[in-house]
């Protein structure tokens, strides 16, 4: 398979902050690919030197096989790019929005009209197209901004946070698209912060700290990050000052983090005296597959440490 993006040790200082450090990592053709991390970790800094906009401090990375730095503006014209704030103009219809979009990557005549009609049935758009835009619910907006980022028809799409502050339909909306994006071959660079979001990524990589601590598949990353399993506990008021009693006297206890109204708790190996003690005292202790959020919060704990 093809890379459609190779990064080789790349960061970007602000003065003696290392917003991205030395990081590298690629992505192939056709693929969703997550990045996943905290405000503050890197991604938007990584996204907006893959797109040209911003020049790296030290590294190399070629998006389409087009070097960023010798050729900024060869990305640009290559890629599509949604930024995390709605950008467009509030006081122009759809349709009128995405004509200045095409517009500026020169595209007019049937060409444009051919693709604008084609791009406004994609994104569930046609029955808005002469809708003002500040008159648009926060999910319409989103799936126009995403409308002007393909407007081109884009081989690769960078979406920075493409779903905060929008609804749960609206996000799941967002990403039937984004699934219908890949299975026309386009390919897909995504940050998130929403766990649900990124478990429907090909392959993720967790950012901390401006670096990249892990990337792999979802199931892999469940599968081999974490130490030993997750157990789900429940047992009452009482049950979070049992487990750090537990944890100062045990090496057993790796994690204890609240989930719903009782903890997950990694732990090394079977933890079976753990399990057995916890139960004597009533509390029910069940062993549950991991989820993505006990391996994140798990490598950014590890990071930390």
């Amino acid at each position: 398979m093809n890379r459609a993006v190779l990064v080789e040790n790349l960061s970007r200082h602000f003065g003696s902050f290392r917003a991205v450090d030395d990081i590298s990592f690629d992505v192939q053709a056709g693929e969703i690919f997550g990045f996943l991390g905290a405000n503050g970790a890197g991604k938007s800094t990584t996204i907006r030197m893959l797109c040209g906009i911003l020049p790296p401090s030290s590294g190399r990375a070629r998006v389409l096989g087009i070097d960023i730095a010798e050729n900024p503006g060869g990305v640009k014209q290559s890629i599509g790019y949604m930024s995390q704030r709605f950008s467009l103009y509030g006081d122009l219809t759809v349709e009128e929005n995405i004509n200045f979009a095409a517009g500026i990557r020169g595209l007019a005549g049937d060409p444009l009209r051919r693709r604008k009609n084609q791009i406004l049935q994609e994104t569930g758009l046609e029955s808005d197209r002469r809708m003002r835009t500040d008159k648009l619910p926060g999910g319409v907006k989103q799936r126009l901004a995403l409308s002007c980022s393909l407007i081109h028809d884009p081989r690769l799409i960078f979406l920075d946070e493409p779903t905060a502050g929008v609804d749960p339909a609206s996000r799941r909306m967002f990403w039937d698209l984004i699934r219908e994006m890949k299975e026309r071959g386009r390919t897909v660079f995504v940050t998130s912060h929403y766990m649900d979001e990124v478990e429907q990524c090909d392959r993720i990589a967790l950012m901390n700290r401006g670096r990249i601590d892990a990337l792999d598949s979802p199931s892999a990353l469940r599968a081999t990050i974490l130490p030993g399993p997750v157990l789900e506990i429940h047992g009452g008021e009482s049950v979070g000052a049992l487990l750090e009693s537990w944890r100062q006297r045990s090496d057993e206890i790796v994690r204890i983090d609240p989930f719903g109204r009782g903890y997950h708790v990694v732990v090394k190996g079977k933890a079976l005296s753990f399990q057995r003690a916890l139960r004597e005292k009533g509390c029910e202790v069940r062993v549950v597959p991991a989820s993505l959020e006990d391996v994140f919060v798990y490598v950014i704990g590890r990071a930390q440490a």
